[in-house]
């Protein structure tokens, strides 16, 4: 029998506990432990999934023995702090998007993890979901032509609560660091870095971005149209347009969902997958699977796109002039100041 690949979650919110669940699933796979601020919370947890061992601060969980990787699910803005914890002692690490707050706070991530010899992965689960993977394989396939434009949304209505992490600037709260990143990471992945960046925010009550609209423009006339909001609910649909016909990923895009093959003068073809996991288990799988076979990156997301995304990430802040106070640095030849204006280096 197969040696147990034992996880340990460090943030034990919401998605933590679809990860646990996903982990279920997979063979071999256990969650040996499990961190959290809050004893309770810790506790409870470790009881709902049966957890061997439980911690009451971060710091806890690097000492327990026997643990292969950990799941970073904490507010984005406590990231770097854990990730560069983790790898200093040598334990791979998968951290939630988005992986840092900025391009600066990733590539101290990325170094540490170089020094150390220890895996590391952006946990951006859509990578990995086969919805995603056969859309690639239909556009790189030709199938649609010459791809001139990718539409792309992903917006809900979160109920208004200025301390929680979504309407929370202190905790990177705002549209487009919490699901605008979705849509920015298939322009990266399908189109390449754009050459041209346009980008527009409107912020609420608690001074984050509420919603946040991008064109990026790229060689030979191609184009994305993309759009994110917390305060609206959207299609949350992604289309991508060729010379001969449009693929579409059904909402909600981002997660498991299904495709629609729409070629001139053809009937429109759905193409659905088989699920039997909320989406998680891909990218856990994938880091498995790495750590195993002693990598220390993945080649479907390796760490030189997600630095590359998180520099995107900054160059669609500085152009909309979304600013976090204790993150914030020049980028993109702009400084940010605490009126959202922009002056020059």
């Amino acid at each position: 029998m197969a040696k147990s690949f034992n996880w340990g979650i460090i943030g034990l919110g919401h998605i933590a506990k679809k990860f646990a669940e996903d982990l279920k699933v997979i063979e071999n796979a256990k969650l040996h432990a499990v961190a959290s601020r809050s004893m309770e919370r810790a506790k409870k947890f470790a009881t709902d999934f049966t957890v061997a061992h439980h911690f009451d601060s971060y710091e806890g969980i690097l000492s327990c023995p026997g643990l292969d990787a950990v799941y970073i699910a904490t507010p984005h803005t406590s990231h770097c702090e854990i990730a560069l914890m983790c790898l200093k002692k040598g334990i791979p690490v998968l951290c939630e998007k988005p992986f840092a707050m900025n391009a600066s706070e990733l590539k101290s991530m990325i170094e540490m993890a170089t020094q150390t010899n220890t895996f590391l992965m952006e946990g951006l689960w859509t990578r990995f979901l086969p919805s995603l993977n056969k859309a690639l394989n239909i556009i790189r396939s030709g199938a649609l032509g010459t791809l001139n434009l990718l539409e792309a949304d992903f917006g809900f209505k979160a109920p208004f609560d200025p301390d929680r992490r979504l309407f929370n600037p202190n905790l990177g709260g705002g549209a487009l660091m919490d699901v605008g990143i979705y849509p920015v990471f298939l322009s990266l992945l399908v189109l390449g870095y754009p050459k041209t960046i346009k980008a527009l925010a409107t912020f609420g009550k608690t001074n984050v971005d509420e919603t946040c609209g991008m064109m990026f423009g790229y060689e030979n006339q191609k184009m994305a149209i993309l759009h994110a909001s917390i305060t609206t609910n959207t299609t949350t649909k992604a289309c991508f347009h060729g010379s001969k016909g449009r693929l579409r990923i059904n909402s909600r895009w981002h997660e498991p969902t299904s495709l629609t093959l729409m070629l001139d003068g053809e009937e429109p073809k759905d193409i659905f997958f088989e699920f039997d996991c909320l989406g998680y288990r891909y990218e856990a799988e994938e880091l498995m699977r790495c750590v195993q076979k002693g990598k220390k990156e993945s080649q479907f997301l390796p760490l030189g796109f997600s630095l590359k995304l998180m520099e995107l990430m900054d160059a669609v802040r500085a152009e909309a002039g979304i600013f976090y106070t204790n993150h914030d640095y020049p980028v993109g030849g702009k400084v940010l100041d605490k009126d959202k204006k922009f002056s020059w280096n």
